[in-house]
């Protein structure tokens, strides 16, 4: 690594670290005036609440690093500015595309950190925030969250569940019709009045096996069928069920496993590309700020171009999700068309700059 670039790394590091943290604690102590009439009239003790705060404090950081790293980057900028450093470096031979690529080795840095901390200290933490939220304050919990009327395919299956509770893998009502190779005919029929789903096989209680050639059933008090579909991965297409609580490698086998057997994957697959997205904006937040120092080196007003900047980005991210997981436009468009655009934008202003450099030398 390059003296320039251990110097601007050093630099943003140092400025990254008290920004988040204030952003953090101004974060949490709004969410904490939101939801501190409902703690009180839930009676919580003060220990489950501040477990609640510190087990959301991942997600929250995770959440804010790219609108951190932007201000903090433009603020860097903005100070070697004042205090001339930008001038002497191009004195000495260093462009500021140069810079600007050191700030974009910077933005995958922290976009790498990002997408790990949010997939593994995030999504646990957001799961055991919500679980706090809706056993300990209102009352319910997801363990007996119901799905009815539910079909997949499982290899030569195919599978109705009347009721199905996917935190315990069990249900009532199950119908599964056996094809043969050429998926024409029907080669018997399973009906279980309960169930229970396992990785491999699920146990059936109660049955009823038909074989439509011979028009003969057969009851059996217990039977297992080799289906392997993960009844879990359709809380992710039930309605108001939020996909981002998965972490990436999760969602995208529930992706595979649910377009096996049919279902509508485009609000996960609008997921999964939103979270690479989120965290790829780290690289474009580093190359925003590149360009608004070449237009304006003054900090107060950089730093208001940089708030505007990011509330408009989280505003197309927002909407485009929103068009992803209604189907309206295809995932990945929705969930990099936001970065896309502003990168395009920025990209544009450093290479107007750029270019009498270019053909100077």
């Amino acid at each position: 690594m390059s003296l320039l670039a251990r110097y601007l790394f050093r630099n943003n590091l140092m400025l990254i670290l008290p920004t988040l943290a204030v952003g953090t604690g101004l974060y949490i102590l709004s969410d904490l005036f939101d939801r501190l009439d409902d703690f009180l009239e839930a009676g919580v003790s003060f220990s489950v609440a501040a477990w609640y705060f510190a087990a959301k404090t991942p997600l929250i950081i995770s959440q804010i690093l790219p609108a951190v790293f932007l201000l903090a980057t433009l603020a860097q900028l903005c100070l070697m500015s004042r205090g001339r450093e930008l001038i002497a470096l191009q004195a000495g031979g260093i462009s500021m595309g140069r810079i600007a690529r050191v700030l974009v080795l910077c933005g995958l840095v922290w976009g790498g950190l990002q997408l790990g901390f949010s997939q593994v200290l995030g999504v646990s933490g957001e799961v055991e925030a919500a679980r706090i939220w809706s056993e300990d304050v209102r009352g319910k919990t997801e363990a007996t969250a119901t799905l009815r009327n539910v079909w997949f395919t499982d290899g030569s299956y195919v599978v109705s569940l009347a009721e199905v509770v996917p935190a315990r893998g069990t249900g009532r009502g199950l119908a599964a019709y056996e094809l043969s190779d050429d998926g024409l005919s029907i080669l018997r029929v399973v009906r279980a009045a309960t169930f229970t789903a396992g990785q491999r096989q699920w146990e059936l209680g109660d049955v009823t096996e038909f074989d439509p050639s011979g028009y003969l059933s057969t009851r059996h008090d217990s039977l297992t069928l080799p289906l392997r579909q993960d009844v879990q991965a359709f809380l992710v297409t039930a309605r108001n069920a939020d996909p981002s609580r998965l972490p990436l490698w999760q969602l995208g086998d529930a992706i595979d496993r649910l377009s096996a057997s049919g279902s509508n994957v485009e609000g996960v697959r609008t997921a999964w590309h939103m979270k690479l997205a989120y965290a790829a904006s780290l690289v474009v937040m580093a190359t925003v700020a590149a360009a608004i120092v070449t237009w304006r080196d003054n900090i107060y007003l950089g730093i208001g171009l940089s708030l505007g900047i990011t509330f408009l980005f989280y505003t197309m991210f927002t909407v485009g999700g929103t068009l992803g997981q209604k189907g309206i436009v295809s995932p990945p468009l929705a969930a990099w068309g936001a970065n896309a655009l502003i990168l395009a934008v920025a990209v544009t202003r450093l290479a107007w700059v750029l270019k009498p450099r270019f053909k100077s030398g």
